[in-house]
């Protein structure tokens, strides 16, 4: 169960009675959100399975002995109920601390490219997507991952419309070369007509290897199959699926 999941049983308990209590809160009339013939916990595990994984349903009807259907109900059933119940440990772009210094870099969460939703397409991926802005300390530890943006949109944009920049003038955060012109630190551009100076290419060198602290970080977030390859439920779902997802990887680290 590990191994699919990432979860141990018992881990998987403390998800399940936190999913019923959220269902309980949401709850307007007597009514499920999983399917009966599986019940809460296995409903759970179908559904971190997925996340994990982004197994097709007709794969994960197959290995838990039920329809393709009754897949696809306990996913749509539990992911909102992972979102919402997990929603108070992700941090909010308020919660970065003015004393720390960050490593910021944009991510994009790839998926099916849909002729209803204009403004997927990535030009410096080359694919659709949505994309995603993600601060790290010094130190490697996550510490803060923005809402979800179209994937035509630059990382300075999204960065904008996150806010995070308004709560962290005292220690400027790093970033790429996407990023200049927002006060953080990041690489000399090569000047057109001439090699950077020594000391330029220096500083970048040191810089970079700092920013690769920022990628081992969102390598460890895309374990989470999900928002690494090809998102394939209706777009309407995907917030909520990155929300879910969100959620547990803080849930993790508390």
């Amino acid at each position: 169960m590990y191994y699919t999941t990432g979860f141990r049983r018992d881990e998987i308990q403390d998800l399940v009675a936190i999913v019923y209590e959220q269902d309980q809160r949401d709850a307007t009339e007597a009514r499920l959100s999983w399917p009966p013939v599986l019940g809460l916990f296995w409903s759970v595990v179908i559904t971190l399975a997925y996340l994990r994984g982004n197994r097709v349903q007709w794969e994960l009807a197959e290995t838990y002995g039920v329809s393709q259907s009754t897949v696809s109900r306990a996913i749509t059933g539990v992911t909102p109920l992972l979102a919402q119940a997990l929603r108070s440990v992700v941090p909010t772009a308020e919660e970065l601390r003015a004393d720390r210094q960050y490593i910021i870099d944009g991510t994009l969460l790839p998926c099916w490219s849909w002729a209803a939703v204009p403004g997927l397409w990535s030009g410096k991926h080359r694919t659709t997507g949505v994309v995603v802005q993600v601060a790290a300390t010094l130190e490697g530890q996550l510490s803060w991952i923005s809402d979800p943006t179209p994937g035509s949109r630059h990382d300075l944009y999204c960065l904008d419309q996150s806010g995070a920049l308004d709560h962290l003038a005292t220690y400027p955060p790093i970033g790429d070369k996407g990023y200049i012109g927002r006060g953080m630190l990041t690489p000399f551009k090569k000047p057109p007509g001439r090699e950077l100076l020594n000391w330029q290419k220096t500083f970048n060198k040191s810089l970079n290897h700092t920013r690769a602290t920022i990628e081992r970080v969102i390598a460890h977030i895309k374990t989470w199959k999900v928002l690494h390859t090809d998102y394939r439920r209706p777009y309407a779902t995907f917030k909520t699926t990155i929300s879910a997802v969100i959620g547990l990887i803080f849930y993790t680290l508390t």
